[in-house]
């Protein structure tokens, strides 16, 4: 056990900048009576072994010494009991925490566990026997006792290990491991964009896959259908899920890892970036008694997000609250949350039928993928419930003629409809590393009149930094566009008019994802080749 005491802790990254976080974390452990490091200092290679690189990686500690039988300890966040005493149960000896500044810590995490995932590739690239050559051409031959046996190999396990690690700290939203004839690669997502990693060797394959798919809890003989799974870990004294998806390909079972790091998730409306305008108008939409709301989108461009921070915008305990959707992603606290089941008989339809039989007064809806689901959430909009629900269309006048297509009558999507949002993610600048630059003419030329008068000849750009990883970019941002149906745009549903002329006739009383993005980017928030490249599919204009 850990004999500092046992202090609770909330994660308070979104909210508090890292300086004033790490002020109270200094002030706490003065109070505590932990000692705090403004500098490195020595570590013993004997405290050093009682760790291994992954463990001590995922549990932000870095052993110092050994006395009298307990282990000292310097942690990233030294207020993270249960880290401490994971460490405890790991080396069998009592432990007491130190605090050090953030880079000095990393400095030292470097200098004694400086392993990473292609490092420990390449190690054991070099441990490959003669078997190698012939397992990486006979990989259905491999027996699946044989892929469990190397699956549990402790090396193996390690690399990963690390992959995983390597992947949350870098912020990535998911991880791929694809296999192709002569090689196995590995992608992180960061902010939108797939980074390729050095590569595992291929004889590793079979071993690589079968240990994540042993994790997950999958079949591991099973090599020729798909499957999923999940996979859950701490990190730095927080929970991480991982949904796990692999497809048979012509060279191997493909891995896609989605990380669910929900300390890393804007749960806060305030949190999401959108212009005051746009808050606004979301804020009165969600406030309706009854009606329809949609947030409509491409897979990826953050919808469900967006409907969870309005959830708990709106969170009473004295209404009750349920969702049903494909898959949960993030539990809500005080909300019924129903996970879609086919093979069981419970699509959307089916949950959005029984849970109207759970009186209750907001439902969630995954995504309205077809004509019956749709006419049901019409109905019950209909009924006197709020119904929150997604669509894939690529703008929000859009989804009017998608609910019409799906065999909804006009004059039933116009009585129930009361607000669009449509949405895409592009990168945001780094704000440590932000610079003013003259226009490229390039961007020049793929701009309006009207949008080079918001920058006045300059825009931004992120120069690169430590924090950023040199890339100029850190983290994500929204381009929005709200419509709140009105007695004019109502009508024009229900006449069911064409989406073009509807978009003329809204033009007033909204701002496109391409006006929004333009704005963020002349603020310096993100930069205009991102507006570009997000909204392209919905506003092809160019000056």
């Amino acid at each position: 056990m850990s004999d500092n005491g046992s202090v609770p802790t909330g994660t308070t990254e979104q909210t508090t900048p890292a300086a004033s976080e790490n002020e109270a974390i200094q002030s706490r452990c003065k109070l505590l009576g932990i000692p705090w490091h403004e500098r490195i200092v020595e570590a013993e290679a004997l405290a050093i072994d009682c760790l291994r690189a992954d463990e001590a990686v995922r549990l932000g500690v870095v052993p110092l010494r050994i006395e009298d039988g307990r282990l000292f300890v310097a942690m990233l966040d030294p207020l993270d009991a249960e880290s401490a005493d994971e460490v405890a149960t790991l080396t069998g000896m009592t432990v007491r925490r130190e605090g050090m500044e953030r880079p000095a810590f990393m400095d030292l995490m470097r200098t004694h566990y400086g392993t990473t995932a292609s490092k420990m590739a390449d190690a054991l690239a070099g441990e490959a026997d003669a078997e190698s050559e012939d397992i990486e051409h006979n990989l259905d031959a491999i027996e699946a006792d044989d892929i469990h046996r190397m699956a549990e190999e402790p090396t193996l396990i390690n690399l990963v290990n690390l992959i995983l690690l390597e992947a949350i700290q870098q912020r990535a939203s998911d991880v791929h491991v694809e296999p192709f004839e002569n090689q196995l690669t590995v992608r992180y997502r960061v902010d939108g964009v797939l980074q390729v990693q050095d590569p595992p060797p291929k004889h590793l394959q079979p071993a690589l896959i079968g240990r994540i798919k042993i994790m997950s809890g999958m079949n591991i003989a099973e090599r020729y259908i798909p499957q999923d799974g999940k996979i859950s870990l701490r990190f730095e004294g927080r929970k991480v899920d991982i949904r796990v998806s692999t497809v048979p390909t012509l060279y191997g079972e493909s891995v896609v890892m989605r990380i669910l790091d929900k300390s890393s998730l804007a749960l806060e409306l305030d949190a999401l970036g959108m212009k005051p305008s746009v808050q606004n108008t979301l804020d009165s939409l969600l406030s309706k008694p009854h009606g329809m709301f949609l947030v409509t989108g491409p897979t990826g461009s953050g919808k469900t997000t967006t409907l969870y921070a309005s959830l708990k915008r709106i969170y009473d305990p004295q209404k009750k609250i349920i969702t049903v959707e494909d898959p949960v992603e993030y539990e809500l606290e005080g909300i019924n949350q129903i996970p879609v089941n086919p093979k069981r008989g419970l699509d959307f339809a089916a949950g959005l039928r029984h849970i109207l039989r759970q009186d209750p007064d907001i439902v969630l809806v995954g995504e309205i993928r077809d004509g019956e689901t749709a006419d049901i959430a019409i109905r019950s909009a209909l009924t006197g419930h709020l119904i929150l629900s997604t669509l894939h269309t690529n703008d929000a006048p859009s989804s009017v003629g998608r609910l019409v297509d799906m065999g909804v009558e006009p004059y039933l999507v116009a009585s129930v409809l009361e607000g669009l949002l449509a949405q895409r993610l592009g990168r945001r600048i780094c704000q440590d590393c932000k610079r003013q630059i003259p226009m490229d003419e390039d961007i020049s030329h793929r701009i309006t009149e009207q949008e080079k008068d918001l920058f006045k000849g300059m825009t931004w750009e992120g120069a690169g930094c430590e924090k950023c990883s040199q890339s100029g970019y850190r983290g994500r941002i929204g381009y929005y566009e709200i419509l709140k149906v009105n007695a004019r745009s109502r009508k024009a549903i229900a006449d069911n008019i064409p989406v073009a002329e509807f978009k003329r006739i809204i033009a007033d009383d909204m701002r496109t994802m391409r006006q929004d993005g333009m704005d963020r980017a002349s603020e310096g928030l993100t930069t205009i080749a991102e507006v570009l490249r997000a909204t392209q599919d919905v506003d092809e204009e160019t000056g």
